[in-house]
């Protein structure tokens, strides 16, 4: 068969975060400083979604001939395959129905996250919806194909080392670079575990499944030392949600990604309690650059009420402070918008954002996936339910104390707030310009003050008092694990209505 797979980038989209809903970019609303902070989103060609690339080489070891079509449409083709996000399923749809008028009519499968959650969407057409992993088509491809029209439940896959290598070469590699964790390119994606076992309620991870799968760390580096000598990749973001739940697996692929025959940069994801001195010490020795964390709002209680695990506050500053000393940038999220939000809680969260000191701050506009529990919870307080503007970035919910036009100034403020000011540049210059330090200039400034005190609490074989790492003393007593006190910024001194 020839078989198409259809994608777009309208909307600035980025089909592989937010669990495979997409998100869009910030808009770049504040004037000069707004348009300054929106170029550093849009510099950078992201890759196309891993899935595809699965895509492209499963089909191929099946015999098939593949094509990538970005905002084009090819004709004549046997099978047209689209994994729609939220904010370009609109215009998915109408290429779809265009695709469907050809003669003889093709068939088209639908996957991903939206189809899983959305099928409704595709009811009146003539399509066959893949609910589950689109991996699975390795082994369910005829199954699926039987079906016809009708919505086909394929599961997960058991065995991810069973599956291919991410066939890039369809997608122009070269040009993918994700500038805010790196400073070498081309970028790939890749995966070592998928799934996450926490049950935050808004998060779109564990729609499918809430448990975590593993790949052999040997199998994860012979997939980058591939993508080097093919593509020659230079940087790898791991598409984990929770990178270093297993220590195990991840100081041997620290090892392994050590004996590549190339110095390569990588980043991951995860939480702070789960990324110990240690750990970090091993994967910066090899290559980190990046961590990505998701911090959220500092209001304890509002992460309770969706689920979340709170970790403490000096423990965030801490760990982005350890980071800082050791040069790997951080990148947080935090989220506003929440159906109670007031000006002053909003304030709140970038000045904590401010205090935490990340080397990039994301602020997300609180959005509601469907198929999650938030999505239920809230369905009477959305005020609309046109997807488009599903990017994290556009006002989206009903607010009792904010009109939407506030919320989206105070989200604007956020962003040219947090970015423009002198502390940003002091404390971050070496992180986000690294040519700096090699020039001798910027400050890569040890944290200082934290005696006693560290996120990780990890033991490190040096007896109760831990060791030393880049001025601060790496504590495993009990005492400190249980991290008492808040200073004053915590959830107990900010109280909003949820």
């Amino acid at each position: 068969m020839r078989i198409v797979l259809w994608d777009t980038r309208r909307g600035d989209v980025s089909k592989d975060f937010a669990g495979g809903f997409g998100v869009g970019q910030y808009h770049g609303g504040g004037g000069l400083a707004g348009r300054v902070v929106r170029r550093g989103f849009k510099r950078d060609r992201r890759p196309t979604a891993l899935v595809f690339a699965y895509l492209a080489a499963i089909f191929r070891r099946l015999g098939h001939r593949v094509e990538y079509a970005e905002d084009r449409l090819p004709r004549g083709a046997d099978l047209y395959v689209f994994n729609p996000a939220l904010i370009t399923l609109a215009r998915e749809r109408a290429v779809i129905e265009t695709v469907l008028r050809q003669t003889p009519r093709p068939r088209v499968l639908v996957t991903g996250l939206v189809a899983f959650t959305l099928p409704e969407a595709f009811a009146d057409l003539e399509v066959t919806i893949v609910r589950g992993e689109a991996e699975q088509l390795l082994w369910k491809l005829d199954e699926v194909l039987a079906a016809g029209a009708a919505s086909v439940e394929v599961g997960s896959v058991r065995d991810l080392d069973a599956l291919p290598f991410p066939d890039w070469s369809a997608f122009g590699p070269r040009r993918f670079r994700i500038s805010y964790d790196f400073w070498k390119f081309p970028t790939a994606l890749i995966q070592q575990s998928r799934g996450c076992t926490f049950t935050c309620n808004y998060c779109p991870y564990i729609i499918v499944e809430n448990a975590t799968r593993f790949r052999e760390p040997e199998r994860v580096v012979d997939e980058m030392r591939a993508g080097i000598e093919e593509h020659g990749f230079r940087s790898f973001k791991f598409r984990d949600p929770l990178f270093g739940l297993d220590r195990k697996r991840v100081l041997r692929l620290a090892e392994l990604i050590g004996g590549l025959p190339r110095k390569v940069q990588f980043s991951i994801e995860g939480r702070i309690d789960l990324l110990k001195p240690d750990v970090l010490t091993e994967l910066k020795r090899v290559g980190l650059t990046s961590i990505t964390v998701g911090i959220e709002t500092p209001d304890e209680r509002i992460l309770r009420d969706h689920k979340r695990a709170p970790i403490n506050d000096d423990r965030q500053r801490e760990f982005v402070a350890f980071c800082r000393g050791m040069g790997i940038r951080t990148v947080a999220g935090f989220m506003i918008g929440f159906p109670g939000d007031t000006r002053q809680s909003i304030e709140d969260v970038l000045n904590y954002a401010k205090r935490v000191g990340p080397t990039f701050a994301n602020f997300n506009v609180v959005t509601p996936y469907p198929g999650t529990e938030f999505f239920q919870q809230v369905k009477d307080q959305i005020a609309d339910f046109d997807f488009t503007k599903y990017d994290v970035y556009t006002p989206v919910m009903k607010y009792r104390h904010l009109t939407h036009e506030q919320v989206r100034e105070l989200h604007t403020r956020c962003f040219v707030s947090y970015y423009f000011r002198s502390l940003y540049f002091a404390e971050n210059a070496h992180l986000v310009w690294p040519w700096l330090a090699k020039l001798g200039l910027g400050r890569r400034r040890a944290p200082t003050g934290l005696a006693g005190k560290h996120p990780a609490a990890a033991t490190t074989g040096k007896g109760p008092e831990g060791k030393q790492a880049h001025g601060v003393t790496l504590r495993t007593d009990a005492a400190h694990v249980a991290g008492a006190g808040r200073e004053g910024t915590g959830s107990a001194s900010r109280k909003r209505e949820a």
